[in-house]
């Protein structure tokens, strides 16, 4: 008796090519263990496409000729081409287009500025200032690369990763 029996409408045939009255109609039944299967094929491989050392994300753009007043909260990139009054929380990265305005604390991984922000910018890893940027507000980053060109007013943190910010605030109370 087997412990298992194969499911759907086909069981296995006999000689015949028809199952058998009563008797087995899987590979188990008959030897008592489970078939071996051959690896499936690898997937054939595009020679056009170049290969990625990270997974593809997407990119959610607002185009020059929207304004848009909201929250953007997230995973994934996000593009500003146009106009965006409110707040924007992303896991990825985020960039701002020479002529873009926005109006609002940016947190993201990556911050790219080319236009004009308004707001705080709170970067995990990198702020790229580029030379068409402008920042009216305070930044925190680990790491920021300014062109020249660029305009900034604001206090600026950069070079304090999650280590040196413990030593810091050990012993002060700090609401986020």
């Amino acid at each position: 008796m087997a412990l298992w029996k194969e499911t759907g409408s086909n069981p296995s045939p006999s000689a015949s090519g028809t199952p058998a009255a009563g008797g087995p109609s899987t590979v188990t039944e008959l030897h008592g263990k489970t078939p071996e299967r051959a690896p499936e094929p690898a997937p054939a491989v595009d020679s056009t496409r170049r290969a990625t050392p990270r997974a593809a994300t997407t990119e959610s753009v607002i185009a020059a000729e929207l304004a848009i007043e909201g929250k953007i909260v997230g995973g994934g990139d996000v593009r500003i081409a146009g106009r965006f009054k409110g707040d924007v929380q992303v896991d990825g990265n985020f960039r701002i287009d020479p002529g873009a305005r926005l109006e609002g604390q940016v947190r993201a991984g990556v911050v790219v500025v080319g236009g004009e922000l308004q707001g705080n910018i709170d970067a995990a890893k990198q702020l790229d200032v580029l030379s068409t940027g402008v920042i009216v507000g305070d930044v925190k980053a680990a790491s920021i690369t300014v062109a020249a060109g660029s305009r900034m007013r604001g206090h600026v943190e950069f070079g304090w990763d999650d280590k040196h910010a413990a030593v810091e605030l050990k012993g002060t109370s700090r609401s986020v």
